[in-house]
């Protein structure tokens, strides 16, 4: 989706929330979306502090506490980005724990020598860790659309801790509060075709992050009878996916992202086919990260389309390696890099005219429309194809896994490292991740937890014989 549509989506999306706590009446108090400055000045702040006071204190009664709640949230979708910083920050340093209150309670439990007094002493303790903000913000889950904006209020969160630690408190309690609300036991899978509601495939265009949809024909193409989009849905969002998978059935491997997504290509019947291939998976509420389904929703997939269609003997991706190139460019710094065959290192530096093999994989590699040169692709296949190996296999982020993201994610989920594909995605974004080359991630039904048991332990990461012979000498 281009910037223009965007922006016209979250301004719907904006709209939407604003209409549904319009019709949420007034507690009578002068404090409103319409009495305060967008950048919540040093009144203001003041003044919203009450407010908030007001919602825990349930004055008037429960039914004024939900009306207070939803003016607060009818002022915080107003605000500019500087009053929302200090209306986050008022939430997390006037409405967090008491601290001395803490310790003492953590010194009475110490001091308690019997049964009934510790337990009494721990219960108190827990009520004192809990900040006075979660109960504020547990009140928008009985707000039309409430859930949505706790959502959309941790992305903003995620965005502004490293600059605001005083808001990573705050953070924690929300990510708490969502990590409860979004068990994976409430969520519902759901397939989306061409026939859902176009507010719902227009968010598809919005939070699809692998391969960009082009346009209302590349959508329909990518939900056409060989072809299935699911998503998770959450019953408080009911009409926002969470996370959403699209599959394609076709026949052996996928090999080429633009040939699974050529729009001229004919339709393929379903049934025929053996393979699923999920070729891209996208989260779509950004407040929602570290908050992991991703692995159940391919599990739940897989189980779907086995039930659906008989003739499916293999589900594999086809997945890009969206840090291969940032790796490889350092990588390539060193002049003893090392990941070359003989022979290989005398036709790269000829080609490049440099003195060094590292040096030369970088000139050709920034060479304008380098993959459409025979020579170029020639010289560079086998040395980067064994590169993206090592890289997928050997390199590890200090907690042992590894470093690319889309690696983690499916090796984690319990798939192996099927087969390296060169040139399959030759889009600018496809040769800037990963110089083109792609990766089918397999998954086989009986060995997924076996997998996955491997990879957390450390031991291994699982990958067919071919993989593991590009890099069995380094």
């Amino acid at each position: 989706m281009n910037e223009e549509k965007s922006i016209g989506f979250w301004d719907r999306t904006l709209a939407n929330l604003k209409s549904a706590w319009g019709k949420i009446g007034s507690s009578g108090d002068e404090f409103s979306e319409t009495s305060v400055s967008p950048s919540l000045d040093e009144d203001d702040q003041a003044r919203l502090v009450d407010q908030m006071q007001a919602c825990l204190e349930a004055r008037g009664g429960e039914v004024s506490a939900r009306i207070r709640a939803a003016q607060l949230g009818r002022i915080y979708i107003t605000l500019d980005e500087l009053g929302r910083k200090r209306f986050l920050n008022i939430l997390a340093t006037e409405f967090d724990v008491d601290h001395e209150a803490v310790a003492d309670k953590a010194g009475a439990v110490g001091k308690a020598t019997q049964d009934a007094a510790r337990l009494r002493a721990e219960t108190e303790l827990r009520a004192a860790l809990a900040a006075p903000r979660l109960k504020l913000l547990t009140q928008f889950n009985g707000l039309p659309e409430g859930v949505k904006f706790l959502v959309d209020m941790r992305a903003e969160l995620l965005a502004l801790k490293k600059a605001e630690p005083a808001l990573a408190g705050l953070e924690g309690d929300l990510k708490g509060l969502l990590t409860s609300w979004f068990d994976v036991g409430f969520l519902e899978l759901r397939q989306i075709d061409w026939r859902a509601p176009a507010a719902l495939l227009e968010k598809l265009f919005a939070y699809e992050a692998v391969h960009e949809i082009q346009g209302w024909d590349d959508l329909k193409n990518r939900l056409a009878s060989d072809r299935r989009c699911f998503a998770f849905f959450h019953p408080r969002m009911p009409d926002e996916p969470l996370i959403f998978v699209w599959v394609a059935l076709v026949k052996g491997m996928a090999v080429n992202v633009q040939e699974l997504l050529d729009q001229s290509a004919p339709v393929f019947d379903a049934d025929a086919a053996d393979t699923a291939i999920f070729y891209s998976i996208s989260n779509a509420q950004d407040g929602l990260s570290g908050i992991n389904f991703g692995n159940f929703l391919i599990k739940r997939v897989l189980d779907s389309l086995s039930v659906e269609l008989k003739g499916l003997k293999q589900f594999a991706t086809l997945s890009p390696i969206p840090g291969f190139m940032r790796w490889l460019m350092a990588a390539l710094e060193n002049p003893d890099y090392t990941l070359l065959k003989d022979g290989e290192a005398e036709a790269l530096t000829s080609l490049a005219g440099k003195l060094d093999a590292g040096a030369a994989i970088k000139a050709l590699l920034t060479l304008k429309d380098w993959h459409q040169h025979g020579d170029v692709t020639t010289a560079l296949e086998a040395p980067l194809l064994r590169a993206a190996a090592y890289f997928l296999m050997r390199v590890k982020r200090s907690s042992g896994t590894a470093q690319d993201s889309v690696a983690h994610f499916h090796l984690n989920n319990g798939a192996h490292i099927g087969q390296l594909n060169w040139g399959a995605d030759l889009s600018e974004r496809g040769l800037a991740q990963s110089a083109g080359i792609m990766l089918n991630y397999v998954y086989e039904p009986d060995q997924i937890e076996s997998n996955h048991e491997s990879y957390r332990s450390g031991l291994e990461v699982i990958a067919s014989g071919p993989i593991q012979a590009l890099i069995k000498d380094y």
